[in-house]
C-alpha cells in the first residue's frame, strides 16, 4: 500500500509540482491550500508524512501553529517543513515545535526525496525486530519502538519520531559516546550538527517536564553525548 504524504502549501503552481512529483515517486498525495483545510482533513485520516511551508494564505506563520496542532494530534508522525524562509531563527522555531526536519524551497527534489525516504527507513527500522528490540528498558526508561511510545518512571514523555530515535540510540548502549556523526548515522538523521544540539535540548526539557530531576543525557564535550550507565 502506498505511503501517504500531505502537503501545505498555499502557493496553487508550487502545490502541484510537488504533489506531481511525489506521486511520480509512488506516493500517494493529499493537496491542501490552507491550515484550516488541512487540519479538518488530518482530523478525518492523518497521512503517514506531512509537508508543510510556513506562510499559509493570510496566516504569515500558519504553517507553525498547524505543526503545533497536528503535533498534538498525532505526537510521533513525521512532519517536514518546506518553505521559502532561510534564517535559523525559522529553522530552530520550527525544530522546537516538533517538526522532524527543516528544508527551504531551493532545495532540489532528489535532495527532498532523499529526506522523504530517511524519514520513513526510521520508522522502518524501528519496526523491524532485527533494527531495535520491540522494547527497551533501561533503569526508569521504556521505549515502545512497535508504538513509538516512551516513558519515564512510569510517565509517558511525548518524543517525536526524530526524538524517539536519537534517544533509542543513546540508550541502547549505556555509557558509550556518541559524536554527532555517529548519532546522525546510526539514527538514521540526515541533519547538520546545529540541529541534533537543538534536538537534544528539546529532549532533555521534554524529560524534565516529567522528572526535575532527570540527568540522563551527559554532553562529553568535544566529543558527543552518551546516556549515563
Amino acid at each position: 500500500m502506498p505511503r501517504r504524504i500531505a502537503i501545505v502549501e498555499d502557493d496553487a503552481a508550487i502545490r502541484a509540482n510537488y504533489a506531481d512529483a511525489l506521486r511520480k515517486h509512488g506516493y500517494e498525495v493529499s493537496a491542501h491550500a490552507a491550515r484550516g483545510e488541512a487540519m479538518g482533513a488530518f482530523r478525518t485520516r492523518l497521512p503517514d508524512l506531512a509537508v508543510i511551508d510556513i506562510g499559509l494564505g493570510e496566516e504569515p506563520d500558519g504553517g507553525f501553529t498547524l505543526c503545533r496542532e497536528l503535533r498534538a494530534l498525532a505526537p510521533s508522525l513525521p512532519i517536514l517543513f518546506l518553505t521559502a524562509r532561510d534564517s535559523d531563527f525559522d529553522a530552530v522555531s520550527g525544530l522546537r515545535l516538533g517538526a522532524d526536519d527543516y528544508l527551504t524551497k531551493d532545495v532540489s527534489l532528489p535532495h527532498l526525496l532523499a529526506r522523504i525516504s530517511a524519514l520513513f527507513r526510521r520508522i522502518d527500522a524501528l519496526r523491524e525486530p532485527k533494527a531495535a528490540e520491540e522494547v527497551l528498558e533501561r533503569g526508569a526508561l521504556r521505549l515502545d519502538a512497535k508504538r513509538f511510545a516512551a516513558s519515564w518512571k512510569g510517565r509517558p514523555v511525548g518524543l517525536t519520531l526524530t526524538e524517539f530515535w536519537m534517544v533509542h540510540t543513546l540508550a541502547k548502549f549505556p555509557g558509550h559516546v556518541k559524536d554527532r556523526e555517529g548519532l546522525m548515522r546510526d539514527a538514521n538523521l540526515v541533519v547538520d550538527e546545529g540541529t541534533i544540539t537543538s534536538h537534544v535540548k528539546r529532549i532533555r526539557r521534554k524529560f524534565a517536564a516529567v522528572d526535575p530531576a532527570f540527568e540522563q543525557i551527559d554532553t562529553v564535550y568535544g566529543m558527543g553525548y552518551r546516556w549515563k550507565a
